[in-house]
């Protein structure tokens, strides 16, 4: 990026928050804190009236750049946020940003308009069964209340032992894993932090009551929390694929602790450090006669188990099917 396109993108980040650190620039556009206050200068100079707190940041006090035209490669990243959006969010989120997204065309040049239009058709998301589907308004609402520092009041269902309850909760952020979106958020009735799936909220209602978010863990101290609580001892294991098979597992293969592997010509020694080991006895029975395992025994015994109950069970099916 050259110095002209710099400035220009300090002045739309500038723009972007009420007060930008020094620090935050440096890192986005990979400076030196001397260079971002060498072009702070230049703006400066420029007529740009800029504010600074010493110790906190900088700051426009009167100034707004008008609409900016983005570059084709932007245009298309927008395309591709569409189509996320549409298949990981609710109703509302979709009729939101399809808005905004209608505006931001309304500035790009002709050509870019018409590369959109043309590379629309040829982008899209498979959605999966798997992925749930979420009542109208929940992530707006949700992201309201987040920012807003205000009680949620909910109805949930528990798929555990399929009761509904109701609760009022802090709402510390959303977090989106294993295909869904998860609400974090300091409930009151527990009087801890709990993870509420999206999908299992029933009703969701904004009670207009704060709470004090100094008091809360941010969404990052929660998580790390939770990584650090989890107390499960790993399992080094050593397994051997076929060739043959090998390459399907190359994704999996990390969900399971995945430590390095070694070319053994026709065949590949994967060692993997699991805290799941019968989970990871489960995965390696599907791959049939194509793995050996070498270490540990305790996965070796499990291996045994899983399999002596698949014989009896299609052992009793068949003789099942005999006797009809």
């Amino acid at each position: 990026m050259n110095r002209l396109d710099r400035l220009t993108a300090i002045l739309i980040h500038l723009q972007t928050k009420r007060v930008v650190r020094a620090q935050e620039l440096a890192d986005r556009f990979g400076i030196s804190l001397r260079t971002v206050y060498r072009d702070i200068r230049s703006l400066e100079e420029a007529g740009v009236p800029i504010g600074a707190e010493a110790g906190i940041g900088y700051f426009l006090t009167d100034y707004h750049l008008p609409p900016v035209m983005f570059t084709t490669t932007e245009a298309s990243s927008l395309l591709f946020a569409a189509r996320l959006i549409e298949k990981w969010t609710d109703e509302s989120t979709k009729t939101q940003f399809e808005s905004a997204l209608f505006k931001i065309k309304s500035v790009l040049k002709r050509t870019d308009q018409e590369h959109l239009d043309d590379l629309a058709p040829n982008v899209d998301i498979s959605k999966s069964s798997a992925m749930p589907g979420y009542a109208d308004g929940l992530l707006t609402l949700s992201q309201q209340a987040i920012a807003q520092h205000h009680v949620l009041h909910l109805i949930y269902h528990s798929l555990y032992n399929d009761t509904e309850t109701q609760r009022e909760i802090e709402p510390v952020g959303l977090y989106h894993y294993s295909t869904t979106w998860h609400l974090i958020a300091y409930c009151r009735t527990r009087q801890d932090y709990r993870d509420f799936r999206l999908d299992r909220i029933r009703t969701l209602t904004n009670t207009g009551q704060q709470f004090s978010r100094r008091d809360r863990l941010t969404l990052q101290e929660y998580l790390e929390k939770v990584h650090r609580n989890i107390d499960m001892p790993l399992v080094s294991v050593t397994v051997i694929f076929r060739k043959t098979v090998a390459r399907f597992v190359q994704d999996q293969r990390h969900s399971w602790g995945f430590v390095a592997e070694v070319d053994l010509g026709d065949r590949v020694r994967m060692h993997l450090n699991t805290p799941y080991l019968e989970g990871f006895a489960r995965w390696l029975l599907s791959f049939g006669t194509s793995v050996t395992i070498e270490q540990p025994d305790s996965l070796l015994t499990l291996m045994h188990r899983l399999a002596d109950e698949v014989s009896e069970h299609y052992s009793a099916a068949f003789a099942e099917e005999i006797i009809k």
